[in-house]
């Protein structure tokens, strides 16, 4: 890409900068509106604004990331919470992973046994409150991915008298000392 075609999407992007800032009403030396005093209104009268689609100009060029990184495959997931905590921590967020290079110059270290590898994104790992953040970020730098969908939490009922319910057929635990 030239350098001319680089400085025609920089003052793209300065526009669109520009264009957005007027448009949240962040005024430019206009005097501000009057401030009226806010009505009573239902809870069920209330509706969320539309969100405006977001646009997505794909910042990989202007970024000075190098070509092989420009369309990666990445996974987009919410982490499952680790075997070693019974609570919820840091399952709530997403994460963006990179997917192995099918011929990224993997080996094997002959001294220790480990796996190696060339590429230098795979320990790469970023985290996003929400998927449409990550999704959002995704696109902007032109990756291409797929979003793999939680799994469903399921909690077994658990009941200590369970242990000693009478079930016909069932082998009981006979302890004989």
């Amino acid at each position: 890409m030239s350098l001319l075609q680089v400085c025609k999407l920089t003052a793209r992007a300065q526009t669109l900068r520009a264009a957005a800032v007027q448009s949240r009403g962040v005024a430019t030396g206009a005097s501000k509106a009057p401030v009226v005093p806010a009505q009573k209104v239902a809870s069920s009268d209330i509706t969320p604004a539309p969100q405006p689609p977001r646009d997505v100009m794909v910042a990989d060029v202007i970024s000075g990331a190098p070509a092989e990184l420009r369309h990666r495959s990445v996974r987009i997931y919410q982490p499952t919470r680790s075997t070693m905590q019974s609570g919820g921590a840091k399952s709530e967020r997403w994460r963006i992973d990179f997917d192995i290079l099918p011929f990224g110059g993997r080996w094997e270290n002959p001294l220790i046994g480990y796996a190696s590898s060339a590429d230098y994104m795979q320990g790469t790992k970023m985290s996003f409150r929400t998927k449409e953040d990550a999704i959002h970020f995704a696109e902007k730098q032109g990756w291409d991915y797929y979003v793999q969908t939680p799994p469903k939490v399921r909690i077994p009922p658990k009941n200590y008298s369970e242990n000693f319910l009478y079930r016909p057929g069932k082998l009981r635990i006979v302890r004989t000392k």
